[in-house]
């Protein structure tokens, strides 16, 4: 009887709406409830399965729990993205940026890489930077109006971390400060990451 009792206290109490459950938390028994979504059955009683918000159905006695939507990677000053070159003019580069750290990005975001932030040496060319298709890690400097503006210069490990012969598509490899293309042998400019060819995409 006292078990009885017990496990009808602990069902009352979680009765409510919207409260904050953890997986194995207990929501109620099968004598009074029916599973719903986000929830598991173990010896008549149920738990949460994920961590998030209850949903209390009395009507039909039916209880659930809603997953938490994680917060939105979008990026921002300080990021470190990584991004793939779309286009690539004299002065300026656009990079569609994919992700921040390992978080893939909630959205579509384009940075802007300027021939001033690209490298601590002189640059004479974007071209000489990075290529349409190239993979690049970057930092993000500023944002203005939804514009962000990226940098290659501030470390050593910014810069190309794939680069791909602008002849035949192959990786370029690097060797002795060149990138070369081991199919076609074509001599190519980047300015590379310190990890190039290791970098996580």
């Amino acid at each position: 009887m006292k078990k009885h009792s017990k496990v009808m206290k602990m069902s009352r109490s979680k009765r409510k709406s919207g409260t904050l459950v953890t997986p194995g938390d207990r929501l109620g028994v099968i004598e009074e409830f029916s599973p719903g979504p986000g929830t598991y059955v173990e010896d008549g009683r149920i738990y949460s399965k994920v961590t998030g918000r209850t949903l209390m159905d009395l009507l039909n006695k039916k209880v659930s729990v809603y997953p938490l939507i994680h917060a939105a990677c979008v990026p921002k000053t300080g990021s470190i993205i990584i991004g793939q070159v779309l286009q690539t003019h004299s002065h300026t580069v656009n990079v569609r940026m994919l992700k921040i750290g390992k978080k893939e990005l909630t959205g579509s975001f384009t940075g802007v890489l300027h021939i001033s932030d690209a490298s601590p040496a002189y640059v004479e060319s974007m071209y000489d930077v990075c290529k349409p298709g190239d993979i690049v890690r970057a930092k993000v400097i500023s944002e203005m109006n939804r514009v962000f503006h990226l940098s290659t210069s501030v470390d050593r490990i910014l810069g190309v971390i794939y680069a791909f012969c602008s002849n035949c598509g192959h990786m370029l490899q690097w060797r002795r400060s060149r990138m070369r293309c081991p199919d076609c042998g074509k001599i190519e400019k980047r300015k590379v990451a310190s990890d190039y060819g290791k970098g996580e995409i």
